[in-house]
C-alpha cells in the first residue's frame, strides 16, 4: 500500500506542521485549565490512510507515538516508518490477525472481549513477551461500536488479569459523536470516574480517550492519551474502488 501514495507537496507538509502547532497549543491550554502538566498527556498520530512520508514528518516533529487501525495497512507501511516511532494498535482487531502484529506494536488499545484477550495472551506467549493492553469500553452503549459495557467491564478486567503474558495498562473509549461541549464533559467524566474506580484494585495508568473533535474536553476530564488523525493530517482520502 505504501507505493500507492503520491509524493507529498511542500504545502501539504507545511499544513501538517501548522496543524501540529495548533494541536500542541490546544493541549497546553486544556492542561493548564485542568491544573495538569503537558507531560501527563501523550499525543498519538493516527495514521489511517496517511502516507509514510507525512507520518515520518510528524515523527521528526516529535510525535513519536503512532496509532494504527488496520492490520494490513500497517504491515504495508511499517517498514518505512522512522525507527524511533512507537506503534500502538487502536482499531478493531480480529483474533486471526493478532499473530501478525504481536511483536510489532507496543500496546493494543482495543481488547473488548475475553476471547480476544486470550488470543493476545497466546500470541504473546509464543513470542516470549508480555503485551500491554487497554480494555475498550463502549461508554455510549452504541450497537454499531465495539467495546464492553461499563457494567460488564469489572468482570472482563478480572478475567483478563488472570491471563499470562498480558498486562492491563488501562482503558480506551470511542464515545458517540458529540458537538456539545457540556455533553463531551459529561461522557468523559463518566469514563474517568470508571477508570479511577477500577484502578483502586488494578494499577492502571492509561486512559485513552479524545480524538480530533473532542480531545481538549477529554484532557480536561483526565485523558492521558489523545488519538489525533484528521486534525493533524487533514481529511482522510479513500481511493475509489475499481469497478467490476
Amino acid at each position: 500500500m505504501a507505493s500507492e501514495f503520491a509524493p507529498c507537496s511542500e504545502a501539504q507538509k507545511q499544513a501538517v506542521l501548522d496543524r501540529l502547532q495548533v494541536i500542541r497549543q490546544n493541549i497546553a491550554d486544556a492542561c493548564r485549565e485542568a491544573g495538569r502538566t503537558e507531560q501527563e498527556v501523550t499525543l498519538m498520530a493516527v495514521t489511517k490512510t496517511v502516507s509514510p512520508e507525512l507520518i515520518n514528518l510528524a515523527v521528526d516533529a516529535g510525535v513519536t507515538t503512532l496509532g494504527e487501525n488496520r492490520v494490513q495497512e500497517f504491515l504495508s507501511k511499517c517498514d518505512a516508518y522512522r525507527k524511533e516511532a512507537e506503534v500502538q494498535f487502536i482499531g478493531h482487531l480480529q483474533t486471526n490477525k493478532v499473530k501478525q502484529i504481536i511483536d510489532r506494536v507496543t500496546l493494543i488499545h482495543s481488547v473488548d472481549s475475553l476471547h480476544l484477550a486470550e488470543a493476545v495472551s497466546k500470541a504473546a506467549a509464543s513470542k516470549g513477551i508480555t503485551m500491554p493492553v487497554l480494555l475498550e469500553v463502549n461508554i455510549g452503549g452504541e450497537a454499531s461500536k465495539s467495546g464492553v459495557s461499563p457494567a460488564e467491564l469489572p468482570d472482563l478486567l478480572k478475567a483478563v488479569q488472570q491471563l499470562p503474558n498480558l498486562r492491563t495498562d488501562g482503558l480506551m473509549t470511542i464515545p458517540p459523536p458529540m458537538t456539545d461541549e457540556d455533553e463531551q464533559i459529561r461522557v468523559f467524566t463518566e469514563m474517568r470516574e470508571l477508570f479511577d474506580r477500577l484502578r483502586q484494585s488494578v494499577p492502571m495508568q492509561t486512559l485513552s480517550m479524545g480524538m480530533s473533535g473532542d480531545y481538549a474536553a477529554a484532557i480536561r476530564c483526565g485523558s492521558t492519551l489523545v488519538r489525533i488523525g484528521s486534525a493533524l493530517f487533514g481529511a482522510r482520502y479513500y481511493p475509489p474502488k475499481p469497478e467490476g
